[in-house]
Order: C-alpha cells, then structure tokens, then sequence
C-alpha cells in the first residue's frame, strides 16, 4: 500500500534533484551541482555534475556530467556518465 501512496504523490522538482543527487552518493564524489531537471515520459531526467578529480585551482577541476533517469515515484533508475569537462571551460573534452 505504500507504493500505492506514492505513485500519487507529485514529486516536487527539489525532491527530483535530492533524489537524482542521492542516487550518485554511491560514486562518492563531490556534488558540483544539478543543471537541469526535465519531466519524462516515464518519469524524470537530471543532469547532475560531479567533481571527478579536484584540482589547484578549482576552476581546472575535471566535472563528470551525469544523465540521471527517475521513475515516476522518484526512484533512481539509471544513469550514465555523458562527458567530463573542465569547471572553466565552455567546451566538453574527449572522453
């Protein structure tokens, strides 16, 4: 019954990021930050960055951006690691 509860729960765009946030805790990494956010078909997709090697100084450290996929109730699904780019920089580099 409590899955039932929570598939009529709306999730809120924060409780999304927290979630999606959460869900890469296991990569144990530093959060950089959530970039966006968007509703799905199936549920919802976030674009997360994490700090995959901190450098000196911070504006060369190297971010992974991170695709995170959310089923409607907010759990994590999937994810995938989409590129790494330097924090300074516009451009993505090669992975």
């Amino acid at each position: 019954m409590g899955s039932l509860a929570a598939l009529s729960h709306k999730l809120e765009m924060s409780e999304v990021m927290y979630r999606a946030t959460q869900g890469l805790a296991v990569l144990k990494l530093k959060l950089s930050g959530v970039s966006a956010v968007t509703r799905t078909d199936g549920g919802w997709k976030a674009i997360v960055e994490l700090v995959e090697r901190a450098a000196v100084p911070d504006s060369m450290d190297l971010l992974g951006v991170y695709e995170v996929h959310l089923d409607d109730t907010g759990e994590v699904v999937g994810y995938e690691r989409i590129r790494i780019r330097r924090r300074c920089d516009l451009e993505e580099i090669a992975v």
